[in-house]
């Protein structure tokens, strides 16, 4: 009688298409991809209420500035006794630079987040490399709005008045927010190619103070020197602070939206692959 013996097919090594099925982003569905981004944007939200220190700078940052350049500068620019006309003009223009120091701390929060490994888990996950990096441009677009609302509430305080329509209102805080998340891109990508933190601090101090103070953010540029002027001119925060100034006060935004839009478009469409591809070569 004779016997019939089965043998198992020798195990293959796994091939190109097993290694694409596991780590291959274009394989991931938008759907797919839109459930990732909730779930670490809800791991984000928690990381923040079991450390509510992380919201410091957003709650007390907008009070802080907001009562330091009124009292302290305000006579100075415009004259003394005249810090609430102040107040119209500064207010809009703190809502740019709200949006400019949060996205300093995207930056240095993705470098902390490699130093700890957090990063290296997510990139060994079936999931897009950009859901990881989006899910924080989320988290800190909620924190930029607290702050924007804090702002704009100490500024009612001190006599802001909004001489335009609500809907101009939130055309201001939604111009502010588009741009703050283009800004994010930049500093995400210098989180991600610096060594340290404290690098990454630096670095995006040395781009923040000159945009900041030579912009129409704090002063008239009517009010400085020629070559100054003309910095100004094309500081992108300039058009920013004069799109948000001129909804809330009601007054012609002349061709600034356009220009913020087009900065906030040009930066993320520049900063954002160049960020997906070093998140996924960091090493």
């Amino acid at each position: 009688m004779s016997t019939v013996t089965t043998t198992k097919p020798a195990p293959t090594a796994p091939g190109p298409a097993s290694v694409v099925a596991h780590s291959g982003e274009g394989r991931i569905g938008l759907r797919a991809n839109l459930r990732h981004i909730g779930a670490l944007v809800r791991r984000n939200a928690l990381q923040i209420k079991q450390d509510p220190e992380s919201m410091f700078d957003v709650l007390f940052m907008p009070i802080i500035f907001t009562l330091l350049f009124v009292f302290v500068f305000g006579g100075a620019v415009s004259g003394k006794g005249n810090q609430g006309q102040y107040v119209s003009y500064l207010v809009p223009g703190l809502m740019a630079m709200m949006g400019m120091n949060i996205a300093m701390a995207v930056g240095t929060g993705v470098n902390d987040d490699f130093k700890k490994g957090v990063m290296d888990r997510f990139r060994s996950m079936p999931i897009a490399r950009s859901s990881v990096l989006l899910a924080k441009i989320v988290v800190e677009i909620g924190r930029m709005l607290i702050a924007i609302s804090i702002l704009l509430c100490v500024g009612f305080t001190l006599g802001l008045s909004i001489d335009g329509s609500i809907l101009d209102l939130f055309a201001a805080i939604g111009l502010s927010v588009v741009f703050g998340a283009s800004l994010m891109w930049i500093f995400i990508l210098l989180g991600l190619t610096m060594k340290t933190a404290q690098a990454v601090q630096g670095m995006a101090m040395l781009v923040l103070m000159p945009l900041q103070f030579g912009s129409s953010i704090f002063a008239m540029p009517s009010t400085m020197p020629g070559w100054l002027q003309a910095f100004t001119d094309y500081n992108p925060l300039s058009n920013l602070a004069d799109a948000a100034r001129a909804l809330i006060n009601g007054t012609p935004v002349g061709d600034s939206v356009w220009m913020t839009l087009a900065w906030s478009v040009a930066i993320t469409a520049v900063t954002m692959p160049l960020a997906v591809r070093k998140f996924r070569q960091k090493t």
